[in-house]
């Protein structure tokens, strides 16, 4: 009897991205609209990735499968 593959959750691998050691890459929010409320360096910042903690990179990870 074969083992059935472990589907990757769509919703998961469209928000995230694995990193060459393994870690996992996000995008800010509050990002997408009301810009003129906020200061440069507030949306400088939000243009760089974030990357998640190792709780969650472990809990995520499982439904990532690359």
């Amino acid at each position: 009897m074969a083992k059935v593959k472990a589907k990757t959750k769509r919703a998961v691998a469209k928000r995230f991205s694995r990193t060459a050691n393994g870690k996992l890459k996000r995008k800010h929010a509050y990002r997408s609209h009301l810009a003129h409320n906020k200061t440069t360096k507030q949306k400088r910042h939000l243009r760089k990735d974030a990357t998640l903690n190792a709780t969650y990179t472990k809990n995520l990870g499982k439904t990532l499968h690359n």
